[in-house]
């Protein structure tokens, strides 16, 4: 215990005694590829969150296209084209420094966001630029980026935030459900409908 903060929280152990310990379904949701489920996410998403880090500190970059922006290479290999921006490439110098990333996909009107972690290079192979054409416009460069974990994030912070509700936005055709997703994963151990079925009021009940 700190003497100058009692509150303070600074150990594993006590992050631990204060949250309990983890549910099945939030270990089971993780696994180390793009399973046919995520992908379906990723291929339905038009916006992400890029998280790098690198000497000069964290940053968080907004990317968005059309739905399928980010492409599914093979179960372990993304590609996201870097589009034209501010010039700042604040991200990029952090992945030549450090290739470590983060992806968060959102997709509107859903409540589960997908989050994959990897490693990622940088590539400006003309093949693959021309992969990625619009209008005769090519990327600067391209992401390939190596999956190492991806998993669903529950819809608790976006009901909270309401972030759809203004939009007015109808769930996006084809997208698995999180119960979907879970019985996918555990082959069946875990009970998808009845995931699915009680989620609504278990979100409701633990909002806060």
């Amino acid at each position: 215990m700190n003497p100058a903060d009692p509150y303070l929280v600074t150990t594993p152990e006590q992050l631990a005694d204060l949250y309990g310990p983890v549910g099945e379904a939030s270990r089971r949701k993780e696994v180390p590829f793009v399973h046919p489920l995520y992908r379906a996410l990723i291929e339905a998403s038009p916006f992400a969150v890029l998280a790098t880090s690198g000497p000069g500190g964290l940053d968080a970059s907004p990317r968005g296209d059309a739905p399928g922006f980010v492409v599914v290479e093979d179960e372990s290999t993304l590609l996201l084209p870097d589009r034209r921006g501010n010039n700042r490439i604040d991200s990029l110098r952090n992945i030549v420094a450090d290739p470590r990333v983060a992806l968060l996909f959102l997709i509107p009107g859903v409540g589960e966001t997908l989050r994959v972690n990897g490693r990622a290079r940088l590539t400006t192979d003309p093949a693959l630029l021309g992969r990625f054409a619009v209008d005769g416009h090519l990327p600067k460069c391209v992401l390939v980026i190596a999956v190492e974990t991806v998993f669903f994030q529950c819809a608790r912070a976006l009901q909270r935030s309401r972030l759809w509700q203004t939009a007015a936005a109808a769930t996006a055709p084809g997208v698995p459900s999180a119960g979907q997703i879970l019985a996918a994963l555990t082959e069946s151990q875990i009970d998808g409908e009845a995931y699915d079925r009680e989620l609504p009021a278990r979100q409701r009940a633990t909002l806060y």
